[in-house]
């Protein structure tokens, strides 16, 4: 069997206590809220991509820009293995798109954010973005059955020594 790769992005872009999410209508796949990001293009860095993607999807520019984990989605019948490569974005310039072409956008408060509607893979990593650290989350996906079969998770965080 072949295996193929696919590399994707995530950026949850925050200020102050409010984060951009993206309302995905059902015909884009995910429908519901989402964190902006898309597939990174060949030979494109991943922390391009997601630049990319954010101001293709919302019309900001981050300029800066921290990685907060791996989530990554197998599927043993078809070879498929899916990375997506999260970041916060605590800065950016730019006015955000009046017409954004994935769906609409939505400044809404961190603690409020939960309570819309979103795919349960985005909710659980919802708050993973926002703590120290950084996250990797594996997933074994049984497409014909549409269960997961074994997942991983860790939590990495930096560790402080003082002298």
């Amino acid at each position: 069997m072949k295996i193929n790769h696919e590399l994707y992005t995530m950026c949850m872009i925050e200020k102050g206590d409010k984060v951009l999410l993206l309302n995905r209508p059902t015909k884009r796949g995910f429908p519901g809220y989402i964190a902006p990001g898309g597939k990174v293009d060949y030979p494109e860095s991943i922390v391009n991509g997601a630049i990319r993607e954010v101001r293709e999807e919302t019309g900001l520019i981050v300029t800066d820009i921290i990685y907060k984990g791996l989530a990554e989605y197998c599927e043993p019948q078809t070879g498929l293995r899916s990375m997506v490569f999260n970041y916060l974005a605590a800065s950016f310039e730019g006015e955000i798109l009046e017409h954004p072409p994935e769906g609409e956008l939505l400044w809404i408060d961190k603690d409020k954010a939960l309570e819309l509607p979103m795919q349960d893979w985005f909710r659980s990593r919802f708050p993973l973005f926002f703590q120290p650290g950084t996250f990797e989350i594996s997933s074994v996906w049984d497409k014909e059955e549409q269960i997961t079969i074994s997942k991983t998770e860790k939590q990495y965080v930096e560790r402080v020594t003082v002298t």
